[in-house]
């Protein structure tokens, strides 16, 4: 068994991979098209997990996550491409995980909020002592549930049960879409 110290240091050295791979795979990502969302490194065995979420405007089908998986594992197996820190901290033997996002991931961009427009909504607000708290209260809770029409840099308009109701970014600490079956929008 590992010692604590050992599983701490070999945490610490999996957060720092990750935000190597972050930086260094950013670029890559983008010139496939996507953004980079997330990358997660684990230890698997004698393996290194990496997995990396990636997502675009339009969406991200399964010819998209090919390619950039290529071009990803192509850093990975030769790092001097991406240059940057990720040459020094080689994983090693890997196992490359390239997905999307999936429907329970919380939207925390505005890119997010504006890839999911005419969705449905879970807002829960920050629970603070200003006076955001006071329209919050005024609002009937600390949550809201409605369907985004608009989304700006900094807030995003959302339809509760007809009433458009702007809700500023900074006012949120957590957002999810609620999975819908059947859309209003697409009859029977």
């Amino acid at each position: 068994m590992a010692s604590p110290t050992h599983q701490a240091t070999a945490r610490a050295r999996m957060r720092a991979l990750a935000l190597a791979l972050t930086e260094s795979l950013a670029g890559v990502v983008a010139q496939q098209g996507a953004d980079l969302e997330d990358v997660e490194v684990t230890a698997a065995g004698r393996r290194t997990r990496i997995r990396v979420v990636v997502d675009a405007d339009e969406g991200i089908d399964l010819d998209a996550i090919a390619t950039i998986s290529q071009a990803i594992s192509s850093v990975l197996d030769d790092p001097a491409q991406a240059g940057g820190s990720l040459d020094a901290m080689h994983p090693g033997p890997y196992t490359l995980e390239v997905t999307s996002p999936g429907v329970d991931r919380p939207l925390t961009l505005p890119r997010h909020w504006r890839r999911n427009l005419s969705r449905l909504v879970e807002i829960t607000f920050r629970d603070d002592d200003d006076a955001a708290s006071h329209e919050q209260a005024a609002r009937g809770g600390s949550t809201l549930v409605g369907r985004i029409n608009a989304v700006t840099d900094t807030d995003v308009t959302v339809d509760v049960e007809g009433q458009p109701r702007d809700v500023a970014f900074a006012d949120i600490a957590h957002a999810t879409v609620q999975i819908e079956f059947r859309r209003p929008d697409e009859g029977r």
